[in-house]
């Protein structure tokens, strides 16, 4: 049986004096064809509704890769040759991102990170 390893590292983004945390799970591991969500939670004091969350996955050896962009369910969106099984959803109640991998694969297998943002509009 093979696993793929999903590594979540924690990102944060300062912008001017506003000095946000993003916290997420160390690791974590899926069989092939599960589906995965990576949580992505910013601190209090702030809100998930009025900012934007970036994710980019970095396997063993490479760069990060722009992999997903959230801001509402109208602004969404995946990077250049990212496969559609992967797609974003927020939870306001909990202050959250999630990056949610439909029928993960081995080539999944890869360190992600989230980032976040400010947007006024």
């Amino acid at each position: 049986m093979h696993f793929a390893t999903l590594l979540v590292l924690l990102g944060t983004w300062v912008l001017g004096c506003r000095s946000q945390q993003l916290s997420q799970p160390s690791i974590m591991s899926a069989t092939p064809g599960a589906d995965v969500r990576l949580s992505c939670i910013l601190s209090p004091g702030f809100s998930i509704s009025s900012d934007r969350v970036r994710w980019y996955q970095q396997k063993r050896g490479g760069l990060p890769v722009f992999v997903y962009h959230y801001h509402s369910s109208s602004d969404q969106g995946r990077g250049s040759g990212i496969p559609d099984r992967f797609s974003g959803t927020a939870d306001t109640s909990s202050n959250r991102w999630n990056l949610v991998i439909d029928g993960v694969q081995p080539e999944d297998d890869a360190d992600y990170y989230c980032s976040s943002y400010y947007s006024s509009s």
